[in-house]
């Protein structure tokens, strides 16, 4: 299949060598970019353990931070590679920010220390909310934005010529700006012929009701992936 990925280019290089080496031709779509913030400082507190939810949290840290021997929770395979890669004790659990959440609640005691969210200015859940509902002292240290996209970038001439199969979409927020788009450049009939793989029901809800919607058993990539091999028998033939 030809599909469009539509992740910011920081993080879509080690996906589509993936959906490469799996025989997809890939369309770079990138429906955000990432803007670190500036002048950010991180309180210097007893911070019990560090919560993150996308790789673009520790990528933003600003330098001199020295929180890699704090115990490090993060919600996924690629936001653990991130933090591992910049020496962070980290471990991934839950697969999405209620996952994760659920294994604070589970895991940690409220009584020994405040929590340090690593975040950008748009989440996809409220971690922040859940763990101070579950009584934790949650610090979120918003530091990147992510900005969208203005218009389909390659993806609107091959939508044109009919030459996209499939568009993965990993949070609410991108498969809005992916409507919004489609429907600006008039090709929103042209979209809803595409196959839509979205990381989850909450992502697939964004979306009409008529477009083609597929969601993982679980919320991560890799389930995202075997998901989209089972579909290769209907593979369409490009020129």
């Amino acid at each position: 299949m030809r599909i469009a990925v539509t992740r910011p280019e920081e993080d879509a290089g080690a996906l589509r060598a993936k959906l490469e080496a799996m025989g997809h031709e890939v369309v770079m779509a990138p429906l955000l970019s990432i803007a670190p913030r500036d002048g950010i400082a991180i309180p210097k507190r007893d911070w019990q353990a560090i919560a993150v939810t996308s790789a673009n949290g520790i990528r933003a840290l600003p330098g001199g931070h020295g929180l890699t021997s704090i115990r490090t929770l993060t919600v996924g395979p690629q936001s653990l590679k991130a933090a591992t890669a910049a020496g962070f004790a980290a471990e991934a659990h839950g697969g999405d920010v209620d996952g994760l959440a659920a294994f604070v609640r589970g895991a940690l005691d409220p009584g020994h220390g405040p929590i340090l969210y690593l975040s950008g200015a748009e989440t996809a859940g409220d971690l922040e909310g859940q763990l101070a509902a579950a009584g934790f002292d949650c610090h979120r240290a918003v530091l990147y934005d992510a900005v969208p996209a203005r218009g389909l970038g390659l993806a609107e001439q091959a939508l044109q010529r009919g030459e996209i199969d499939a568009v993965l979409l990993y949070s609410p927020r991108t498969a809005r700006i992916w409507l919004q788009l489609v429907r600006e450049a008039g090709l929103a009939t042209q979209a809803a012929h595409v196959r839509n793989f979205c990381l989850s029901q909450n992502v697939a809800s964004v979306l009409p009701e008529d477009w083609a919607k597929n969601t993982p058993e679980t919320p991560d990539e890799q389930a995202m992936l075997a998901l989209l091999a089972q579909t290769r028998g209907s593979r369409k033939v490009h020129p």
